[in-house]
């Protein structure tokens, strides 16, 4: 009787073990997927008071380098070695996270989002032309489903062709190619650790905000108030945080499984972008993005793009 108690004891620790193990990446894939579906909000106010969303990018991703910094002070201490790929790596996904932030501040949120979300396209061509690895019958697929998508979100009969209707939707578009070029030079660069290529996405969002800044005739620090500053720090922290437990997810969890998990951020963005904005979005766009989701998520079977770093979150 005391052996089968102690057999019962040992198969309910495994199974709260197992769990807890199976819970944690979820939950940090989500709240990663949760914090970039909002994180457009708190910077179109800013924006709408008065401070450039340049300079509050620059100002939020400081504070969170200020996070990684004390929470793993070896990760900056790697940056001289990063190689060339490492560079890349840091323009790249910093262009991916910058670039999603001003699109969505002037654009209406789910087409930018969409339109980054064809990233699997990008993914499939970089990894060709980088990796050398070829298509396999996903591949093709997804191809065709991410481009059916774009072409019905975006055809015009009045243009003629199907191309982004405005600044905002570009932006969006060539982040989402940051992005999966990200993905790509982040494989590419395997002498680099995790904790290091996290603190060059933050890095290169926060030094490519610079430039943007100067062609605007510098910072506004005039219009900063008290809360202003609390609320970019809170995003910082925000931020960081995410980064970690996105990371934690992505190392725990099956490829294919994180994309559909990531996918809640689309879900998210949606409710947000209709509550908080009075954005709703076409027939016509609900079919593009149906056609762009089943493109992400076939993307988890892909030899070339089943391994998504996602590097932005």
């Amino acid at each position: 009787m005391l052996f089968k108690q102690n057999v019962i004891k040992m198969k309910c620790h495994q199974n709260k073990m197992s769990l807890k193990q199976n819970v944690m990446p979820v939950a940090g894939i989500l709240s990663g997927a949760l914090v970039w579906g909002l994180i457009w909000y708190p910077y179109r106010m800013l924006q709408e008071g008065g401070f450039p969303g340049p300079q509050a990018t620059l100002i939020s991703y400081l504070f969170a380098l200020l996070g990684v910094t004390l929470f793993l002070p070896r990760a900056w201490r790697e940056l001289p070695g990063l190689g060339w790929w490492g560079i890349l790596l840091l323009l790249s996904a910093g262009w991916a996270n910058l670039g999603y932030v001003l699109a969505m501040l002037h654009g209406e949120v789910m087409r930018v989002l969409l339109l980054f979300y064809l990233a699997p396209v990008w993914t499939i061509l970089f990894s060709y032309w980088l990796l050398s690895e070829q298509l396999n019958r996903y591949g093709y697929l997804v191809i065709a489903l991410s481009l059916g998508g774009a072409f019905v979100m975006l055809w015009e009969p009045r243009m003629g062709i199907p191309l982004p209707q405005n600044v905002s939707e570009w932006i969006g578009l060539s982040a989402g190619m940051s992005f999966a070029f990200s993905n790509v030079v982040s494989r590419r660069a395997a002498h680099l650790s995790v904790s290091v290529k996290s603190y060059c996405v933050l890095l290169g969002t926060a030094l490519l905000t610079v430039p943007i800044i100067g062609s605007q005739g510098g910072a506004a620090w005039q219009v900063m108030t008290a809360q202003a500053w609390l609320l970019l720090a809170v995003l910082g922290l925000v931020l960081c945080a995410t980064s970690f437990a996105v990371q934690y997810g992505v190392a725990q969890l099956a490829a294919n499984r994180a994309v559909v998990l990531f996918l809640f951020e689309l879900v998210v963005a949606a409710a947000s972008s209709y509550v908080l904005a009075g954005e709703a979005m076409t027939m016509r766009d609900w079919l593009g993005g149906l056609l762009i989701i089943t493109a992400s998520l076939l993307s988890g079977n892909l030899h070339v793009g089943g391994q998504h770093s996602h590097e932005r979150k």
